[in-house]
């Protein structure tokens, strides 16, 4: 029987194999006829993407795109959607263009489109992959059904530096979860055939190390060892390619001092040779342009580095459409180069069946029906609710009960339009409901619900200017501060609870949105204290694209949800968690430091040779600050729940593994609280001697699991060789025989450990 299974296996592998090579034998004979009745100025034409004006992230527009398209001079358009536009600008090509190439139309799709699901750093929370997963399906079927085949998402770039606005865009500090999700996030919006009419086209970003910028300040330089770059940062990357994403986009940033978008090292050597990749290249929003200022020459020596480095497409900048025949005909770059760039992008044109039917993503119908559907709503709700992460509930202050009158206060109380969070540019914000009107919605009339602006989102009237994008802000009140305070009290003076909506707006975070203070406003807190005096039970609803600094609160407030931005959905959703119709399951994929000073601050850290004993605060001559402890505020990982789960020790049916086998690991947890609840068990791995420095933890498994009141689970892991290995100082990916420790736990820091050993 087992002998027949592995047949019918072979059978299949082979049947798949010869299937795609047929498939890649029909495209390549296609495209090779296409090229050889190409001129080079249409070639270079396909390098060009242009944007049509309806969202930028920059300072250029692109102008002439009709007679652009006519002469065969765009190979893509982004930024332009609906059907009828779609169509009309396709048409164009079809119709008027000498060869009649189809345009691929693209759109920043982050968190979704016109259903908004939570921030990216959001849905890392929910540490649910199955989740992840249906809201990136969700947004490639309402994106293609609007017209559009590409997105420029998912962005997997590690950040350990909050200060960084882009934090918000990605899934966090740590690269294992960051890479599931990156795989999940691929295998979401391309589904099983990227020729559908409602598959997407994936563009992983941004290659490469762009979270890794100095000072967490946007667009800065990076400085890296490849040791690092090869264990730590680049293997989301890898795994989005791995799981057939067919385009990548490029970083703004310097990579071992040269610029991310001409670097023939990063984007032919690691990319092409090492990691086989097979798609698209496309800068950045005019990365190449953006060369000139990095000190690599003029425009058009800068094209030709790109062109070299293994650029396929230039994004917005047009320095190739007008520069790359000129270096052709002075032999800066041959016919060649050209050539293999723009097989790349007829390639991903013809793998979305766009040279079939360049109409198949014009549906008007599929638009009427297919976007913001109830069962996209019903996603988005799930979605945010299992984003939230618990931070803190002294003394039970949730749930609350489905009674009385709850004051609603804060500068995000009654804004709809920061609800979906940054790099929703196509939300609905007149669908989009205000934390208060979601929360009424959800709770009928079995709650009163008053509510009150309370205080303004800054203190610092050109921060709130600075952090404006696609015309998203909340309305400053110029009234003296005692004056609204006084007001927020009068309408709390009735209330049994209060919640205090407070945090950052959503353009606070995200990109060019840096910030080196990560308290909360002081205008925020003089609110905060004053509630508090009232001595009512209060909760703080935080919304954040980033890590906060929340000592203060968090020695003061007895409750603390952290929201982020939860999408469309967010006021319903909080209504959810906060009187108990869904248990909050989130947790922290990147840890809340205490103050600024200890930036960067991650949990997989490197040991020092003078470390400090084990919970000890200050030890002199050791690696320690004066003023605070080394420890964060919230660790990696961490979030509460209404209930308690209890975790037994870790069980090993032996203590050592060759490195063909696998060594099971177990430990049964028990809800020993009064609600059913889902917990995300958390198993780390330390190598204990290596013949280099290795992190002190790094997470290698989780399971979300769901446990009823009074009842146990028992949860296994299987750890293989490949979770033990690592790339050394010759970047080969090896493991080393010696003791490990094991580490299964509720976050990073609150673990069970064992030890075991690998064999040689």
């Amino acid at each position: 029987m087992k002998i027949i299974k592995q047949i019918l296996c072979y059978s299949l592998l082979l049947s798949t194999q010869l299937v795609h090579g047929q498939e890649n034998q029909e495209m390549n004979a296609f495209i090779d006829g296409l090229l050889k009745k190409m001129t080079v100025e249409e070639k270079i034409g396909q390098l060009n993407l242009v944007t049509a004006g309806e969202a930028v992230t920059g300072s250029v527009v692109s102008t002439d795109v009709e007679s652009k398209i006519k002469a065969g001079n765009i190979g893509g358009i982004f930024s332009m959607t609906s059907p009828v536009k779609i169509r009309k600008a396709q048409e164009i090509a079809i119709s008027q263009s000498r060869l009649k190439i189809p345009i691929i139309f693209g759109m920043d799709v982050i968190h979704g489109y016109k259903t908004i699901f939570p921030i990216p750093l959001g849905l890392a929370s929910t540490w649910d992959m199955g989740l992840i997963r249906k809201t990136a399906r969700v947004a490639a079927i309402e994106a293609t059904a609007d017209g559009l085949n590409w997105t420029f998402s998912p962005m997997v770039d590690i950040s350990r530096d909050p200060r960084w606005g882009r934090i918000s865009e990605g899934s966090g500090e740590d690269t294992y979860l960051s890479s599931r999700i990156a795989k999940e996030m691929v295998l979401g919006y391309q589904a099983d055939d990227l020729s559908k009419n409602n598959t997407l086209m994936a563009c992983v970003k941004h290659f490469a190390l762009y979270g890794a910028a100095e000072a967490g300040r946007d667009y800065h330089t990076t400085d890296m060892s490849l040791h690092r770059m090869y264990n730590e940062y680049l293997p989301p990357y890898k795994a989005a390619i791995d799981a057939g994403a067919m385009s990548i986009m490029t970083s703004f940033n310097d990579i071992n001092g040269v610029p991310a978008s001409s670097n023939h090292w990063l984007l032919t050597d690691l990319l092409r040779k090492d990691w086989k990749f097979n798609g698209l290249v496309v800068t950045d929003y005019t990365a190449v342009n953006e060369l000139i200022d990095h000190g690599l020459g003029d425009l058009q020596k800068v094209s030709e580095l790109s062109l070299k480095a293994g650029v396929d497409m230039d994004m917005v900048g047009e320095g190739f459409l007008t520069t790359l025949k000129k270096s052709l005909d002075e032999g800066k770059v041959t016919e060649a180069e050209i050539t293999r760039a723009c097989r790349y992008v007829l390639e991903a044109k013809y793998r979305l069946g766009l040279f079939e039917d360049p109409f198949r993503y014009c549906d008007e119908q599929r638009a009427k029906t297919e976007i913001l559907t109830e069962e996209h709503l019903k996603l988005a709700r799930e979605a945010a609710g299992k984003s939230f992460v618990l931070l803190k509930n002294d003394k039970n202050t949730l749930p609350l009960k489905k009674q009385g009158t709850v004051a609603v206060i804060g500068p995000l109380a009654n804004t709809g339009s920061n609800m979906p969070g940054t790099w929703s540019v196509s939300a609905d914000l007149v669908k989009t409901p205000s934390l208060v009107e979601g929360m009424k919605a959800a709770l009928g009339k079995e709650v009163n619900i008053v509510s009150h602006l309370g205080s303004n989102l800054t203190d610092d009237p050109i921060l709130q200017e600075r952090s404006t994008m696609f015309g998203r802000t909340i309305p400053r009140d110029e009234r003296p501060s005692d004056t609204i305070i006084e007001e927020a009290l009068n309408i709390s003076r009735d209330a049994d609870v209060i919640v205090a909506a407070l945090g950052e707006s959503s353009e606070m975070s995200g990109e060019s949105s840096s910030r080196t203070d990560l308290n909360i406003p002081q205008s925020q807190r003089r609110l905060l204290e004053a509630l508090l005096k009232t001595g009512k039970p209060i909760v703080l609803v935080l919304f954040t694209g980033r890590p906060l600094t929340l000592t203060w609160e968090n020695e003061h407030v007895p409750a603390i949800l952290n929201v982020w931005f939860g999408g469309t959905e967010t006021g319903k959703a909080v209504a959810d968690v906060l009187f108990g119709t869904i248990n909050p399951s989130g947790k922290l994929p990147a840890t809340f430091p205490q103050n600024v000073g200890q930036i960067p601050l991650y949990y997989s850290h490197k040991n020092t040779g003078r470390p400090l004993a084990k919970d000890a605060w200050f030890q002199k001559f050791r690696s320690n600050y004066l003023d605070v402890s080394n420890e964060p505020l919230f660790p990696f990982g961490f979030g509460l729940s209404y209930t308690t789960f209890k975790y037994g020790p870790i069980e090993m049916p032996k203590t050592n593994m060759s490195k063909t086998e696998n060594l099971k690991i177990s430990v049964r947890i028990e809800n020993i609280g009064q609600y059913d609840g889902e917990e995300v068990v958390q198993l780390y791995i330390q190598d204990l001697v290596g013949s280099q420095t290795r992190p002190v933890k790094e997470l290698k498994g989780f399971q979300k699991i769901f446990i009823k009141k009074g009842e146990s689970k028992e949860v296994d892991f299987m750890i293989s060789e490949e979770d033990l290995k690592f790339y050394n100082q010759d970047l080969k990916f090896i493991s080393e025989p010696g003791k490990f420790k094991v580490f299964v736990g509720t976050n990073s820091r609150d673990t069970e450990e064992a030890e075991f050993e690998l064999l040689d």
